[in-house]
């Protein structure tokens, strides 16, 4: 079996284990891509995480479809992956490619805001979007006006601190004010790569089934998304 599969049936065991079987979403994946991440890049660590994603990506939605971004102080939507073609994704996509902007210092909100600009306005949909947020520390506090903004839209963040910077902003997400729903996590491991599949899921899903739930009671999210939990 290949590596792909066994991540998409682990990813399949936190899902049920989760009650999120049955459960439609989009995902999308944003890459932190500031100077301080390039050996990440380099050593084949963030092309892991894409594929670790895509995984997920393909329990939740039946076109398997993950949606990616990178990050510094600009950012790229890169072309969407699929298992079809994530094989060297990173390389290809981002590494050797002349147009994308790379290793420079990190700036959130503009990413954060074309992801909500994707998902709101140029391809609106019922089924809410689950964002992984990778970030390797000194994120910048006004991410607070897309979070807040988006606290009553169809839209999940899952922040993944990585490394061993200063993650105090996003330590902070849960207390928060203004939000219409809490609709953000953050967790921090130092190694990416050490954790298991399995550890890795089950922290990426923590708080999203309890996000459906209240979106679901305050009406951000539509009942039939959800089926038989």
């Amino acid at each position: 079996m290949s590596s792909i599969n066994l991540m998409k049936k682990t990813a399949g065991i936190v899902l049920e284990k989760k009650k999120l079987t049955g459960v439609v979403a989009r995902v999308g994946l944003v890459l932190d891509i500031s100077g301080s991440m390039r050996s990440l890049y380099k050593n084949g660590t963030v092309q892991k995480v894409v594929e670790r994603i895509l995984a997920v990506a393909s329990q939740f939605d039946d076109d398997g479809m993950l949606d990616v971004w990178v990050y510094d102080n600009e950012f790229s939507r890169l072309p969407s992956v699929t298992e079809r073609d994530f094989e060297n994704y990173v390389n290809l996509q981002i590494l050797n490619s002349d147009t994308i902007h790379k290793f420079g210092r990190n700036d959130e909100p503009p990413v954060m805001y074309d992801v909500m600009n994707k998902y709101l306005k140029e391809d609106p949909s019922k089924d809410p979007a689950f964002i992984v947020f990778i970030n390797d520390g000194g994120c910048k506090r006004t991410i607070k006006k897309p979070v807040v903004s988006s606290s009553d839209k169809p839209i999940f963040w899952q922040f993944v601190g990585v490394g061993n910077s200063n993650f105090d902003v996003l330590e902070n997400l849960d207390t928060m004010e203004g939000r219409f729903i809490d609709n953000a996590n953050f967790f921090h491991v130092q190694d990416i790569d050490a954790i298991t599949d399995e550890q890795l899921y089950d922290r990426l899903l923590n708080e999203f089934p309890d996000w459906i739930r209240e979106a679901k009671e305050k009406r951000v999210l539509l009942e039939e998304i959800q089926s038989g939990t």
